[in-house]
């Protein structure tokens, strides 16, 4: 899901501008977690936002580079709360994903 992000840098991070133009935020602390790109490449990504709906729990995430969470593309992921941990997955469903992905824009 790519979606333009004007909101405030997440705990406290800085608004900054990359190289190629595109928004970011500096490092600030911000919970991350890593998922396995389609090319094989191990991906850091940062927990932007969380939502609930029908009973299941959904992060918004985006990429980490060089420690600078980069606003050009976002991502939704199922989320599985385990006492202080979590897990992630992907949205397989592609009616889910637009359903899911709908409720979110909505809010």
């Amino acid at each position: 899901m790519n979606t333009e992000n004007n909101t405030a840098a997440p705990n406290g991070g800085e608004n900054v501008n990359t190289e190629n133009g595109a928004s970011a935020y500096s490092s600030g602390e911000y919970v991350t977690f890593h998922v396995t790109a389609k090319d094989g490449r191990d991906v850091e990504m940062a927990v932007v936002d969380e939502f609930d709906i029908e009973n299941r729990h959904y992060v918004v995430s985006s990429v980490v580079e060089d420690d600078v969470i980069q606003t050009d593309g976002q991502y939704i992921y199922q989320c599985h709360l385990k006492g202080g941990d979590f897990t992630v997955e992907p949205i397989l469903d592609p009616k889910e994903f637009e359903h899911v992905t709908r409720a979110y824009m909505e809010m």
